[in-house]
This record gives C-alpha cells, sequence and structure tokens, in this order.
C-alpha cells in the first residue's frame, strides 16, 4: 500500500506530470488528432522541467548570496525554507502527508466541478509543502488516522480551489486578462501587495515604463540589468565576508578568485532567470489551449492556477524592484524581531525572490511603482513575522531551528495550531465547517456558472 501511495505522490507533487496530465485530457476532450496530443502534452511538461531547470539554478545561486550576507554582516538565526522543514516532517509524517496531498487534489477537482471555485491548482510542489503542514499541525493537536487524512485533505482541496478566486481580480490586471490565476501559496502576500497598490499608487506610472536613456538602453534586457543588479549583490556580500570571514569567501569560491566568483554567480543567477521565461513561454503555449477541453468539456469554465514564476514575464523590471525591497523588508522585519527579544528570522532569498518579486509585480499591476515598491516591502515584512510565529507551533512537533516561508503558510499555521490550542479540535471543525459555507455560498446566491471573479473589470 505505501509504494502505490508513493507512487501516486510522486506523480501529484510533479507539477510538470500534473501539467502534462491536465493537457493530455483536455486534448483528448477537444478531439484532438493524435500527433498533436504527443506535442500538446510534452509541451507543459518540458516547459515546466525547463522552468525547474532555471529555478534550480537560481536557488542554487541564492545559497551561497545567503551565506556570504550571514557571514558578512555576522547574522545568525534561522531561515525559513519550505524544502528543508518538509524533509525533517517526513521522517515522522511521510504516509499522513502522501494520503492528504492525493485527497487534498481529488477535492479541489471535485470543488471545481460543482462549485463556483473553478480554479485548478496546478503547482503540485506547493500542494505537496501544503499536506505536510497540515499533517504536522492537525496531528499536533491530536487527530489521527482517518480523521486527520481527511480533515487535511479537506482542507488542502478548499484552499487551493479558494486562494486562487480571492485575488483573481488583481490576477486579470496582472495578466491582462489572460486566462489563468495564481496557484501558490504565498497568495495572500501578492493579493495585500496588489492592494495596497491601489492606495498609494494612484497616477504612478508603472515599473515597466522607467524612461532610460539610450546609452543605458541595453537595461531594457531583463536578463543584461538582473545579471548586473546580482554581480552588485554578490561582490557587497564577498567583500563583508573577506572583512568578517574571509575562509568563507575561500570555501564558496573553490579556488576562484573572490571578485571573478561574484561576476560568475551573478551572472549564472540571470541566466537561470532567462530560462525561467523561456520555460514559462513554453507552458502558456500549449497549456492554456488544451486547457479549453477540460473547462468545455469536463469541468465547465474551469482556471488553470500555475505557479508564481509564470506570472514574471508580465513585468520584469517589477521582479527585480519586488526582491530588492522585499528582501529590505526582511531586514527591517529581522532586526524588529531582535528588539522585541524574539528569534531572528534571517531574510531567506529563496522566497524573497519569489514571493517578493510576485509582490512587486502584482502591486505594479494596481499601483505602479509606489504600489511595487510599498507592497513587496510589506511582503517582506510578513515573511519575517509570520515565520517567527509559526516557529513556536512547529518547534512542539520537533521540527525547532526550521520553519515554512511563505506568506500562507504562516498564516494557516499560525490559524490551526493557535486554534487547536485554545479550543481543541472543535475549533478545527469549526473552521472546517466556515471553509465548507464559503465554497457552497455563491452558487446559492446566483446561478452564475463562471469562475467566481474571473471578470475583466473595466478601466474607470
Amino acid at each position: 500500500m505505501n509504494g502505490v501511495l508513493i507512487f501516486f505522490q510522486n506523480i501529484l507533487s510533479e507539477p510538470a506530470f500534473l501539467m502534462g496530465l491536465i493537457a493530455f485530457v483536455g486534448l483528448l476532450a477537444l478531439k484532438t488528432p493524435g500527433h498533436k496530443v504527443l506535442t500538446g502534452t510534452l509541451g507543459p511538461i518540458l516547459g515546466y522541467l525547463m522552468l525547474a531547470a532555471g529555478a534550480g539554478v537560481i536557488q542554487a545561486n541564492l545559497a551561497p548570496l545567503a551565506t556570504l550576507i550571514e557571514q558578512g554582516f555576522g547574522i545568525t538565526g534561522v531561515v525559513p525554507n519550505n524544502e528543508a522543514v518538509t524533509s525533517v516532517a517526513q521522517k515522522i509524517l511521510g504516509v499522513e502527508t502522501m494520503s492528504i496531498l492525493i485527497v487534498g487534489l481529488l477535492l479541489n477537482l471535485f470543488f471545481a466541478r460543482f462549485t463556483r471555485f473553478k480554479y485548478i491548482f496546478l503547482t503540485g510542489h506547493h500542494s505537496f509543502f501544503m499536506a505536510c503542514l497540515l499533517s504536522a499541525v492537525l496531528g499536533a493537536i491530536g487527530f489521527e488516522g482517518v480523521a486527520l487524512v481527511l480533515l487535511g485533505g479537506f482542507f488542502l482541496g478548499a484552499w487551493s480551489a479558494i486562494s486562487p478566486a480571492i485575488g483573481q481580480k488583481y490576477t486579470l490586471k496582472v495578466t491582462d486578462g489572460d486566462e489563468i490565476a495564481m496557484g501558490h501559496f504565498g497568495s495572500l502576500g501578492y493579493y495585500l501587495a496588489a492592494w495596497i497598490g491601489t492606495k498609494v499608487g494612484k497616477d504612478s506610472r508603472s515599473t515597466e515604463e522607467l524612461q532610460i536613456s539610450d546609452k543605458w538602453s541595453f537595461l531594457r534586457n531583463t536578463t543584461i540589468s538582473t545579471g548586473i543588479v546580482m554581480v552588485i549583490f554578490y561582490i557587497i556580500g564577498v567583500v563583508a565576508c573577506l572583512i568578517r570571514n574571509p575562509q568563507v569567501v575561500e570555501e564558496l569560491a573553490n579556488g576562484k578568485n573572490p571578485l571573478i566568483f561574484a561576476i560568475i554567480s551573478g551572472l549564472t543567477f540571470a541566466v537561470g532567470v532567462s530560462v525561467v521565461y523561456a520555460g514559462v513561454r513554453m507552458i502558456l503555449a500549449d497549456l492554456i489551449p488544451a486547457f479549453q477541453g477540460i473547462a468545455t468539456k469536463l469541468i465547465p469554465n474551469a482556471v488553470p492556477a500555475v505557479d508564481c514564476a509564470v506570472f514574471f514575464p508580465y513585468a520584469p523590471t517589477a521582479v527585480i524592484i519586488g526582491f530588492a525591497f522585499s528582501f529590505l523588508g526582511g531586514l527591517v522585519g529581522m532586526f524588529v524581531l531582535g528588539a522585541l527579544g524574539g528569534v531572528l528570522i534571517i531574510p531567506g532569498m529563496v522566497p524573497h525572490f519569489f514571493c517578493g518579486a510576485t509582490a512587486g509585480i502584482f502591486g505594479n499591476a494596481t499601483g505602479g511603482r509606489k504600489g511595487a515598491i510599498l507592497g513587496s516591502f510589506v511582503n517582506g515584512l510578513f515573511l519575517a513575522f509570520l515565520p517567527a510565529t509559526l516557529l513556536p507551533v512547529l518547534g512542539k512537533l520537533g521540527f525547532a531551528n526550521t520553519t515554512f516561508g511563505d506568506f500562507d503558510f504562516g498564516l494557516i499555521g499560525i490559524l490551526l495550531g493557535r486554534t487547536g490550542e485554545s479550543a481543541g479540535a472543535i475549533g478545527i471543525y469549526i473552521i472546517a465547517a466556515v471553509l465548507a459555507v464559503v465554497l457552497v455560498l455563491p452558487s446559492v446566491l446566483t446561478k452564475s456558472k463562471e469562475a467566481l471573479n474571473n471578470i475583466v473589470e473595466e478601466e474607470e
């Protein structure tokens, strides 16, 4: 039985397979010729593998940068990392996590078919992370066996359908009406950034309209501008580390000159971003047309909810601004936590790049440059305070000194954990009942069959 669960978990936690499967079913539903089914199925798979390869390059180059900053500026504390906490939890809750993942994905499809939350969550690794969080928190409260799996699966399936709908009006502004949704569990941070943009960004011009003279026009090339920014980040980190702890630089450079190491690392990071963009274009070229088969034949009006990196090409300049100001917010949050005597949450490069960049994109969509700057900065603050608040909940489970990094994980973990502490199982069932009402209510209030909030708003 465990072998079968592991097999399905491996498939369902791989977004490449999940996207390929969705495309395959959609193309069959459209009665597409066989050769086009083959290419249309492989396109999203190869596109996501390309995206993942680019993301891997990005993460591999962010890790030494985090070390340089930590050692160069003498900062010690906890670095939030979804993969790290999941790997620890898997040793304790492996079967429970896999079972919740499968139930959650099936319920997501069920809710998409029979409610107005018609969003199909395609970011499988984030579903896996959420399944791990739910198994850990619910298990600590006292749930076990079938009750744990069904309740955890319900929360996963419900949030996978509800979270894209919450900010779909903002997502449509980001994509200029493209039929995709946000399928990433940092979503509430992005929607918050977009909301902030509506409050501060009146008459603020888009980050993509930055006026650059001809002699600086090369900065319009996203790959080049990203490379230059990251080289500067690396050089600062290397110089600081050489002053305080030169041995660390020697180990990271692995025989290279420190300056050459900084330049190569920054430029390699830019290559990773470029590969991500290419993968995104390949995904959208095949997935969106194939998804129409699902939307018209199997789950009418369904909308694919995709990874946050898919949105990067819509506002490449906002990606860099969002990363920079989210990281700044994380630093401010770290110092505030230190002043208050709390645990230091060291800004994790991976969450601040991916989540901060996306917050910048959403803030820019509603509030231009001001929205991108302030929205991503506030997102960065939350990426410090939420993991710090979640840490005690996870620490009781034996996961001390490791915590989830993204917005939704922190908020949901804190909500369930604190509710369980104060109200026990009854409190958790009340939250589940509220979610059930939220899922059903839109279908009761209106006869519309369209996906909730998936309407392009007219400009005023």
